[in-house]
């Protein structure tokens, strides 16, 4: 064949042993496993302390776990010689560092297609275990420790950010112990278009000190990088940002905005509800029946359920569900709006209203308005920064619960966050080009 770039098969360059330092001298196959005998390629019998040359004195077996092929596990069975200096009889063995960590029982190789299967693949720990043929806990701990090296405690990892979002998580759902945590998240590849949110922290508990403290320990340098803090209706994370970062701009996300005029809207329901049946509703109530219904929007509703909605609103006992589902639907038409600016101004004027105009006998929509005119600026706020979404936050919210779900065997608050770390966070592609 005219220029042939095939080449004679060779055991050492296909398994990756000279990246190690070593070269394959045989092999055994079986169902379960592959066994790969090699040794080490320069080895060096000088003398560590006086230079001379030492002596063979015996050879010792290693097997490590590497890198499966084709999800067989692979074992390298090193045959490590020992030596002995001839002049002050000190004894030693070849230098496998570059092949496997003091301590470890998986290859440099090995640990780096573990890692990479966790943090880029999502594999779980069980399925890196199988792949290795190791138990669980030498895999979890070794890719931890590895990752934590490599990814988390680098120092460039919080370079860039200049929209973080905060939200509240549950890690355990157990009746007793520790179950918040404040997850902090890079928003500003979101915001520009130029990639998803990027987990940068998980802090144990959730209050205002939590959030507070975990800025104030940043650099001062970092925090007057950061522009905008998206963030839900908890004031805790809005004070204290607005006292460790008093240049950034608060958001408040929309989801949040409109979930406060959907909880109002059902709240005046069950509360009309009752006034008129002096009970709770039961399937055969037109109020009950149409609880979903009014939260719908009316663009989307269909056309029965806009006969339902007019039905509704002939009782003259429901009319002040009708009041608040009005104004449930100017909350979401101002953000469906596709020019921004005029959605800014229908909600504006929306919050001046519902702060000044509403009528007695109405504690749902006053309670709204109280809310909406303290937060107004947070509020409006989104319109000035759009992509500065809390939504991103809630996704990686969700990962971790999914990561919570499928990693069974948690150890402790500190195994969950260095996981969600590498799960939703340890790396960027542009940042981290060895993975």
């Amino acid at each position: 064949m005219l220029n042939s770039t095939f080449t004679a098969p060779d055991l050492t360059t296909f398994t990756g042993l000279n990246e190690l330092g070593l070269t394959a001298a045989g092999q055994h196959l079986s169902k379960t496993k592959a066994e790969i005998v090699c040794h080490v390629t320069n080895p060096d019998p000088w003398c560590r302390t006086c230079g001379a040359p030492g002596v063979p004195r015996d050879t010792v077996i290693r097997r490590i776990a590497h890198q499966p092929f084709g999800w067989r596990p692979t074992v390298l069975v090193i045959k490590h010689r020992r030596y002995r200096c001839a002049y002050c009889r000190r004894v030693w063995r070849e230098d496998l560092s570059s092949a496997v960590a003091p301590r470890q029982k998986i290859s440099r190789t090995g640990l780096h297609w573990a890692l990479v299967g966790l943090v880029c693949q999502h594999l779980s720990v069980s399925r890196i275990a199988e792949g290795l043929g190791v138990n669980w806990n030498t895999a979890n701990e070794a890719v931890l420790a590895e990752g934590q090296r490599l990814l988390i405690d680098d120092p460039t990892r919080f370079d860039g950010v200049k929209v973080l979002g905060v939200d509240e998580h549950v890690w355990r759902h157990t009746k007793s112990g520790d179950k918040y945590v404040t997850v902090i998240v890079d928003l500003t590849a979101v915001r520009d278009g130029t990639g998803t949110a990027r987990l940068l922290d998980v802090i144990p508990g959730r209050s205002k000190a939590v959030f507070k403290t975990w800025l104030g320990e940043q650099d001062e340098r970092w925090r007057q990088g950061i522009k905008v803090v998206a963030m839900d209706g908890f004031t805790g994370f809005k004070t204290a940002a607005v006292e460790e970062l008093p240049h950034a701009v608060e958001v408040l996300d929309p989801f949040h905005v409109v979930k406060l005029g959907s909880e109002a809207l059902d709240t005046t329901r069950q509360r009309v509800q009752r006034e008129q049946y002096e009970r709770h509703g039961r399937k055969e109530d037109s109020l009950y029946q149409c609880r979903r219904t009014l939260t719908t929007g009316l663009s989307l509703a269909t056309e029965k359920q806009k006969t339902k909605l007019e039905d509704l609103s002939k009782v003259p006992e429901h009319e002040s569900v009708q009041l608040v589902w009005s104004v449930y639907q100017r909350m979401v038409d101002a953000y469906r709006q596709p020019k921004h600016e005029v959605g800014r101004w229908a909600l504006e004027q929306l919050i001046s209203e519902i702060g000044r105009k509403v009528p007695k006998g109405l504690p749902e929509l006053q309670k709204l308005g109280g809310t909406q005119r303290r937060r107004k600026t947070d509020i409006l706020a989104y319109f000035d920064h759009i992509g500065s979404s809390h939504g991103p936050t809630e996704a990686l919210n969700g990962r971790l619960e999914h990561l919570r779900g499928i990693a069974l065997g948690f150890k402790n608050l500190a195994h969950y966050i260095a996981r969600s770390l590498l799960e939703a966070g340890g790396f960027r592609p542009g940042l981290h080009s060895e993975l």
